[in-house]
């Protein structure tokens, strides 16, 4: 048992937790047709149950799957996993369906019923049961209401909502400003956009992968792996002082990270050339500048022309740009989070003359 908790508790350090996770993605779309049967679907339902099941007689774990804020978030895991396994099933026959000539489930007749009275005696059921639950909840589960706020007193570690973690979570990575403003801004003009962007009719009302491969890629790596990922993670893993835990360990407040971020100004001027940092700030911070003017203004035009030539022609340039500008800068949450992990840096431009942290 030690030793299964011990490795558990390897693979949540973050940099495997995320490796794990991406690579999970990567074979859940290489291998969908296997992905896509029953027996996968169940299987998978099966372990996580096991797990949760297990570490339930795990005095460590229990303190964190038994708080009435976390119970929400067990239930988002175990309706992630069906539900990205359910779609993909659906997509994989759709696909199998289309390549032998004929249409979509959805698009048969024999599948459809009446609104009245199928679908709204199908809704007042759901109302009834969803009723039910919510009261058994509220019974079973007091709700986490703590005394009034004391200055003299505060929480080890402070938690947003769960529904806010992510970008909690985003707050270790990046200034304020960044994570609390302009991604998320960045966030919800993508969505507004979208349709306007996208304008392929092919899987509009039906699942599917086939016509729609690097669309449902991209969502499934923004939502499942970056979102969810990071709200897991803020949930099971950051504990105090906002230190990373394994599920099965000890929360101890007087853990100590030996951590030195470093930005990387420092890494080049100091580490690199020897030598002291400039006195001038754009001279100080002026590699990090060019890597971000790189990044997002001379990155989109080589892509053009390379990797991503096929959708420059399939967009055209005002909707491909918008794209690309949107992709890379979800990219870089994952980049920086890396970074952070693996060199320990800090930010890639620093000027604190102006408050100014990228």
């Amino acid at each position: 048992m030690g030793l299964l908790k011990g490795t558990i508790n390897a693979l949540a350090d973050p940099r495997l937790y995320f490796i794990v996770a991406v690579l999970s993605l990567i074979v859940m779309v290489w291998k969908r047709e296997k992905v896509a049967s029953n027996a996968f679907g169940y299987s998978m339902m099966g372990l996580l149950t096991a797990f949760f099941v297990f570490g339930a007689f795990d005095p460590n774990f229990q303190l964190i799957i038994g708080k009435p804020d976390n119970v929400p978030i067990i239930g988002l895991i175990f309706s992630l996993l069906f539900l990205t396994w359910y779609a993909m099933r659906e997509a994989v026959r759709n696909d199998r369906r289309i390549a032998a000539g004929k249409g979509p489930i959805e698009k048969e007749e024999s599948d459809r019923v009446w609104v009245w009275p199928d679908l709204v005696y199908t809704e007042l059921i759901s109302l009834v049961v969803c009723s039910v639950i919510l009261i058994v909840w509220s019974i079973v589960l007091k709700a986490p209401l703590e005394q009034p706020a004391n200055r003299s007193v505060t929480p080890n570690p402070s938690k947003a909502p769960w529904y806010f973690l992510g970008l909690q979570e985003m707050l270790v990575y990046f200034d304020p400003w960044l994570a609390g403003v302009v991604l998320p801004g960045l966030i919800i003009v993508g969505l507004i956009a979208i349709p306007y962007i996208d304008k392929n009719p092919k899987g509009n009302g039906y699942y599917t992968f086939n016509e729609r491969k690097a669309e449902i890629v991209i969502f499934l790596f923004g939502f499942v792996i970056l979102w969810v990922s990071l709200i897991v993670l803020g949930t099971f893993l950051r504990g105090p002082n906002w230190n990373f835990f394994g599920p099965f360990e000890y929360w101890d407040v007087h853990k100590l990270e030996a951590l030195v971020n470093v930005n990387l100004s420092e890494y080049i001027w100091v580490r690199a050339l020897r030598t002291g940092l400039p006195g001038n700030w754009f001279l100080r911070e002026i590699f990090g500048i060019l890597f971000v003017i790189v990044y997002t203004f001379a990155l989109p035009p080589i892509l053009a022309k390379s990797a991503f030539k096929k959708y420059y022609e399939k967009l055209g340039p005002p909707r491909y740009y918008v794209t690309v500008f949107l992709f890379l800068m979800m990219m870089s949450l994952p980049a920086k989070m890396l970074l952070r992990w693996l060199f320990n840096l800090k930010y890639i431009v620093a000027i604190p003359e102006f408050f100014f942290n990228i």
